[in-house]
């Protein structure tokens, strides 16, 4: 109708992984959802939850959800932001930081969704490859001098980890903010929390998406000191974070146990996967989250994600460069990981 602002009408818009409808026969291992049901303590507190806390507004800052992630976290309960998950701390982050001359970086392929954000800003974006291993681009990253540097570690769709030293280095040289996006650090064998004490200028994001199997729920995590945090609070939305969701957030950070217990059965599941797809001439990168990049030994990935589909049983494709020769591949439980095998089996055959 003519009324978007031009680089909105010209945006390519994120895309989501399918999501089949409630109640399909499929196996799904295309969006990285945890194949484990949430903690019990998250479900008892859906149950006992009281009406009256509905009726009012919730907790602007959600005080109480933040105090217990900052004691995970071991920071000062003032250095945690709650939110719509931690897709929606990115968007505040673009928006407090970015805008037409200002620039961000990031490693590619990684989450295509800060390129979708950064362009709605209508600012510039310096995206490096990455090379075949994956190895952080630390100094081309600092080159780039962008106001804003995201790295996702462990990376999507690679499932591989940044190493902390080279996070530290970046963070010690690069000029603006260092966003750190760990939404699959608990899979992962190290992480980056501890530079937020270190640098004022590295903001850590986590949620309770994966590791927690609260991916409907949508509840995350900004970590940095409070300077860098009051440009977020200042444009987030009123009351961002629901009564429901902060209770039940509560509840699951609570529950350590089972998260720590249902990350090892999938970081278990992980490694015999990996080993059973490389018998079948697949290439599988080095897994730090709960899915594994994957490159059939034909390379025709996309004929292979069709074909899968066409069995009921789901996996993630990109025809992009870079990708569009490989599969990412959701670990799923002992059953679907043999469906998908049996699957495979039949078609390299």
């Amino acid at each position: 109708m003519g009324y978007l602002r031009r680089n909105i009408e010209r945006l390519e818009a994120y895309t989501p992984g399918e999501q089949p409808p409630p109640g399909s026969r499929v196996v799904k291992l295309n969006t990285n959802e945890n194949c484990y049901p949430p903690s019990p303590k998250v479900l008892r507190s859906l149950k006992s939850f009281r009406g009256e806390s509905l009726r009012r507004y919730p907790d602007p800052m959600s005080r109480a959800l933040c105090e217990r992630a900052a004691k995970l976290y071991g920071v000062p309960a003032n250095w945690v932001l709650a939110g719509n998950g931690s897709d929606e701390h990115l968007a505040l982050i673009v928006r407090a930081y970015l805008e037409p001359g200002r620039k961000a970086a990031c490693p590619v392929p990684t989450y295509s969704l800060y390129r979708t954000l950064a362009r709605m800003q209508d600012a510039g974006l310096v995206e490096i490859p990455y090379d075949d291993n994956y190895g952080l681009p630390v100094e081309k990253l600092i080159r780039a001098a962008a106001v804003v540097t995201f790295i996702c570690s462990p990376n999507n769709p690679s499932a591989t980890v940044a190493p902390v030293k080279d996070l530290e280095r970046l963070a010690s040289r690069v000029k603006g903010i260092l966003v750190v996006d760990e939404a699959y650090t608990d899979f992962a064998d190290e992480n980056a929390m501890s530079l937020v004490k270190k640098f004022r200028n590295v903001m850590v994001l986590r949620t309770v998406s994966k590791g927690y199997s609260l991916a409907g729920l949508r509840l995350g995590f900004a970590v940095a000191h409070p300077e860098v945090l009051e440009g977020l609070i200042k444009i987030k939305d009123s009351y961002n974070v629901d009564a429901v969701t902060s209770r039940v957030g509560i509840a699951a950070l609570s529950d350590q146990a089972w998260k720590d217990r249902n990350a090892r059965r999938i970081i278990k599941s992980r490694t015999k996967l990996s080993k059973n797809l490389e018998r079948l001439g697949f290439r599988v990168w080095p897994s730090q989250a709960n899915f594994l990049l994957a490159r059939p030994a034909d390379k025709k990935a996309g004929r292979l994600y069709r074909a899968l589909k066409d069995r009921g049983i789901l996996v993630r494709y990109w025809d992009r460069p870079g990708l569009s020769d490989k599969v990412r591949i959701t670990v799923g439980t002992e059953e679907e990981n043999g469906t998908l095998l049996d699957a495979l089996k039949k078609l390299i055959r």
